[in-house]
């Protein structure tokens, strides 16, 4: 793999008339995978416009985004008096009725980038790839987010071709002073379709054969806890009923219990109901016989 100094030092030969210069895909040096499903990388313009900027000015950088489409090599992104499109992801359907603009960035010259010497600094690196690259396809939010302010650079769709131009804009007029084709159309991976997943286990490594043997056997311990709850139901359940009979034997026994002598005990009425014998008639009676 050739250094990265090397690598841009072929973007920054790219002086001159830009009618013959467009957008590339990031180099792999910066990028390893690139397009994904939804985002394209791409190198920033440097040097591009170094001819055709003068000394004095601010500009910035505009980047459009189109579906490949019939005829979307030819199409502008400016008006008749050089001002230029302003259309948005929503209005164009993503690109598919025409180009968006997807993101702005200052024009750094070709002196004032930053060294790759520190590229293996964990701290500088996001600066560095932030100043050599532009990502398509980045923010995730713009489009529900009621609070977002700014160009939307929402996913883009997978496996579908996309064109993207540079527009290189003044900032005190607010026209275009230049910009650069169309790049070549660049196609978003396309999502791996279920069936062509390989499940084998060979091709598994250890530690996810180990994840699905946890996962596959965990249904059996939770139905041996199931199985063990309602075992433990069944015991308490006879505990409670075995402690209710003594508690009931123990209050018969109670009761049960002869009262002392003297006690007082409750009247009962009779339920003869003849009228009782009158004791001299039957006294009388045994005399005289």
């Amino acid at each position: 793999m050739p250094p990265l100094w090397a690598v841009l030092a072929l973007g920054c030969l790219r002086i001159g008339s830009t009618v013959d210069l467009q957008p590339q895909l990031a180099s792999i040096a910066f990028a390893t995978n690139n397009p994904t499903l939804t985002t394209v990388a791409l190198e920033k313009p440097l040097c591009m416009f170094d001819s055709t900027v003068p000394l004095m000015g601010s500009y910035k950088v505009l980047l459009y985004v189109m579906a490949d489409l019939a005829g979307s090599r030819n199409t502008s992104i400016q008006d008749s008096n050089k001002t230029p499109l302003r259309a948005t992801f929503q209005q164009t359907m993503g690109g598919r009725t025409g180009p968006y603009q997807a993101a702005a960035f200052d024009l750094t010259p070709c002196s004032d980038l930053p060294s790759l010497d520190a590229v293996g600094d964990v701290s500088q690196a996001l600066a560095i790839l932030d100043a050599y690259l532009i990502r398509v396809g980045d923010n995730r939010t713009c489009l529900w987010d009621p609070n977002f302010r700014g160009l939307c650079n929402p996913p883009l769709a997978a496996a579908t071709a996309y064109r993207f131009k540079y527009a290189l804009v003044n900032v005190s007029t607010g026209l275009v002073q230049d910009e650069s084709l169309w790049s070549d159309p660049i196609r978003t991976n396309q999502p791996t379709p279920f069936a062509a997943i390989d499940t084998w286990p060979g091709r598994r490594s250890g530690g996810m054969i180990v994840i699905t043997s946890i996962l596959g056997s965990l249904p059996f311990f939770l139905l041996v806890g199931f199985a063990g709850a309602i075992a433990l139901s069944f015991v308490d359940v006879g505990s409670s009923d075995g402690e209710t009979t003594t508690t009931h034997n123990a209050q018969i026994t109670q009761e049960a219990v002869p009262k002392p002598l003297g006690a007082s005990e409750p009247a009962y009425a009779s339920v003869n109901l003849a009228p009782p014998l009158d004791r001299a008639e039957v006294f009388s009676s045994r005399l005289q016989d």
